[in-house]
Parts: structure tokens; sequence; C-alpha cells
């Protein structure tokens, strides 16, 4: 799954004891049990892949890929996203379920089959393509299919889809690849995709077209902002092979064209964010801001820290696996912590202790590195991570929404996923280019971390400006 799924879910803190009860009556039972599935299979292959892929990058030889491997999924998600939520509006989520669960399907093949890093990085292109298109399907099937009574159940219980994958999953994964082979914690995923959808298609066939249509002329496709999307997915793209394009005698080329990739992508969100997101206005501009500040620090590590343990400190993927089950634990107890507490706990305040805690778990991961530390200052370290996330990404979701009009409510959720994804994506691929860089192990890790860690500081940086002048706590 891709770093807006992840968070989409995440989100929900409403209690269990509200959610189930009526998602499980007659009519909405299979749609329920369903989605929930598609939802806990994209969970799973998430955190499963994280967990594996040292052991993919060793047997393929793909040390140079690494970050492509989860930038890339990132990078096409955005087309799917726009995409999807497009041809939705023209004619219903039908189409675009099927179309995204056969794309995740295809990558999960073409990755399970992968004898070469290039091709196991095409198949994860593909799949985050149909993974980024499913989030936003799966969000329309909810808005069509259950009343607004029952929206906060449905949702609450795609956070709880996610909780099991975060204690089982990468634990799982591990052993599949150590008995068996790295190649069935994708292939085994396929043959459970399949009957999960086809507990919704008898839902799905009144929805052909958008109700409010109403026969008549379909919403047109909004081909610049997907436009846009492309592009921006492009550059992410070209900022990852960039690494790997070497030039003798001139190292200033790589970063010349790396640079050139950044700009291209900053220059290509634009229309897809408020104005003055990249400047960091106060108000709702620094709210999207501060999540994709806080998803490339986040995400940009998490995915190395399994590595590092792996090949710094030899630890077997599956111990290496059960840092990401602490994390993910921490995330979900402190979104349950700071929903109780509501209002008494101020957004912005919620936001700036939140960034905080990641930054001084990243920094504790970089002393690890380059001191030798012990493994467990880093892995307790990122408990701080998950908890911080937990508690600033669910605020940044409710300011996302009380800061915006029933005219730009559509707008302003979308901005909030490209900006999940592109800080997650170009935290990858600019990490993809600095781990090679180096000579040894220690100094290629030591500077991951530190570069992420520059990104947690300027999300601490922004944190304060969420909120605009004169403005009270968003309801």
């Amino acid at each position: 799954m891709t770093t807006d799924q992840a968070a989409n879910v995440r989100d929900s803190t409403l209690p269990a004891t509200h959610s189930t009860a009526g998602i499980l009556q007659r009519p909405y039972r299979w749609v329920t049990i369903g989605a929930c599935s598609l939802v806990f299979l994209a969970a799973f292959e998430s955190l499963a892949v994280t967990t594996i892929m040292p052991l993919v990058s060793r047997e393929l030889n793909g040390a140079g890929l690494y970050a492509l491997a989860f930038a890339g999924p990132l990078a096409t998600g955005m087309i799917g996203m726009v995409t999807a939520g497009n041809w939705s509006d023209r004619r219903g989520p039908a189409a675009p379920l099927y179309a995204s669960v056969a794309l995740f399907i295809v990558g999960l093949l073409i990755a399970g089959t992968a004898v070469s890093m290039p091709m196991l990085v095409a198949g994860r292109l593909v799949q985050g393509l149909g993974g980024g298109a499913l989030t936003v399907a799966l969000y329309v099937v909810v808005a069509r299919v259950y009343p607004s009574a029952l929206h906060p159940g449905i949702f609450a219980a795609f956070s709880a889809a996610w909780v099991v994958p975060s204690l089982v999953g990468p634990f799982a994964a591990g052993v599949v690849a150590q008995v068996l082979s790295w190649h069935w914690v994708f292939l085994g995923v396929v043959g459970l995709v399949v009957p999960a959808l086809v507990m919704i298609v008898p839902v799905l066939r009144g929805m052909a077209r958008n109700p409010k249509q109403n026969g008549g002329t379909p919403a047109p496709w909004a081909l610049r902002r997907i436009s846009w999307a492309a592009l921006a997915a492009l550059a992410i793209l070209g900022l990852n092979l960039s690494a790997q394009i070497r030039i003798p005698g001139l190292p200033v080329a790589t970063v010349v064209m790396a640079a050139a990739a950044v700009a291209l992508a900053l220059v290509s969100v634009r229309p897809l964010v408020p104005r003055g997101t990249l400047t960091a206005r106060k108000g709702l501009p620094s709210v999207i801001l501060t999540r994709g500040l806080a998803s490339a620090a986040f995400f940009g590590a998490e995915v190395y820290l399994p590595y590092l343990l792996v090949e710094q400190y030899a630890f077997p993927p599956t111990l290496a696996g059960l840092t990401l089950t602490g994390g993910a634990l921490a995330w979900a107890g402190a979104a349950a912590i700071q929903g109780r507490l509501g209002t008494r706990l101020a957004h912005s305040t919620a936001v700036r202790i939140g960034s905080v805690l990641v930054l001084g778990a990243i920094l504790l991961a970089l002393v690890t590195t380059a001191l030798h530390w012990p493994p467990a200052v880093a892995i307790s370290g990122w408990i701080f991570a998950g908890g911080g996330m937990g508690l600033l990404y669910p605020r940044l979701s409710v300011m996302t929404l009380a800061l915006s009009t029933e005219d730009d409510e559509g707008f302003n959720s979308s901005a909030m996923s490209i900006s999940d994804s592109l800080g997650g994506a170009l935290a990858l691929a600019t990490t993809g280019i600095v781990f090679p860089a180096f000579t040894t192990a220690t100094a290629s890790f030591s500077g991951v971390f530190a570069l992420t860690a520059l990104v947690a500081v300027a999300a601490v940086v922004v944190a304060p400006r969420v909120l605009a002048p004169g403005a009270g706590q968003p309801r």
C-alpha cells in the first residue's frame, strides 16, 4: 500500500464498539467484509514488502533500485488517485474499482515472478497505480452505499483492518520468505484479492453511472489534473533513475539532474494543492505541507530501518520486521489517545508534539548507526516515531476538513493525499541517491537518516503555522 492509503486508514480513531453493529447488518454485510478484506490485504502487502525488501535486494543485486521499489508505487499511485476520482465522478465507482483491483493483481504477479530488480520494480509501479486508484474507488463506494450515519463505523472498520497486519504482517512475511521464498509474499496475496472483490460485486452492479448525473452529461475528464499528476510521477521516477546515471568525471551532472527532477515535481504539484502550500502560508496550506513533510521524514526513514538491522546487525527478516510492528502499534495507540482527548488537546499542539517525536526518533536511528550503539536504541526510538504520527496525522485530517467548504472538500482531501504520496516519494527517491553515494554501509545508512532528519526539522518548523493568524481551534 502507498503512503496516502496508510494515512487515510489509520486516521480513523472512533471506538470499535460504535463501528460494527450497523455495517454488518444484512444490506451491508458482504460489502463491508469485502471492502475491509481489500484494505487488510493492501495493508498486509505494504508492511510485508518493507520487511522482505532487504532479502529481495540482496538476492537480485538491486541495492541501487532499493528506494525506487518504494518510491515508484507512491509516484504511480498519484496518477491512480486522480484518475480514479475523476472516473468515479463520470461513471460511478464500479469500473474504477474493477480496474484498480486488476492492476493491483497484475503488479503482484509481475513482482512475484521477478527474476531481476528492474522487473520487480516494474511490478511495484503497476501495483502502486492500482493501489492508489483502489483507495479512492473504495471511498466512493462507501459514500454511495452507506448512509452518513454509518460512515464513522465503516472507516473505523478500515482502521481495524490495519491493526491486524501491523501485528502479524511483518512477522508472517519474514516466515514466508525464510520457509518458502520471498516470491510468495507477493503471489500469496493474489488468490485472496479476487474473493474479496467478489463480495462487493452485487452492490457495484447499480453503480454504473454517477447517480447525481440523473442520466445527463457525465462530468468531464479532468485531463489537466491527470496530466499534472503524471508529470509529477515522471519527475519522481526520473529522480530515482538519475542515481543510476553515472558520468565519469562529472559527478555534478547527477546532482544537476536530480535537482531538475525535484524542481519539476514541485512545479507539477502546485496545481494539485492549495495556493501557498509550497511557501508554507499559514492555515490550510501549512496543514497540507506539514502532512507531506511528516510523510517524507517518517516513511523515508522507516523503509531503511529493517534494512539497517539486517545488514549491520545480522537480524533475520522476521525479527527485523517487528520494528515496524512496534511503530504501527504506537501509531494506533497514540491516535486512540488523541481521539479520546478531543478538544482538550489543541490541534496545533498535537501537530507540534507529533513532529518533534518523529524528529527525535530519526535522530536516535542516526546516532545508533553512526556510533554503533545497540540496535535496541533505534528499535525503541521508532515507537516514538509511530506515536508522533498517531498524534499529528488524525489532527491534520480534521483540520483539512474543518478549513474546507463544501465546494473544496474534495480538492483539499485530494491535496492531502497527494501531499502524503509526493512527500514520501521524494524522500525515498532522494535517499535512493544518497544511499549508494557512500563507500561504507555505516556511512550510507547515516546519510539516509541525516537526510530524513533534516526533513523532520522542516516539519517541526512548519508545524506551528497550521493555524491561520487570529484563527481559533478548528472544530
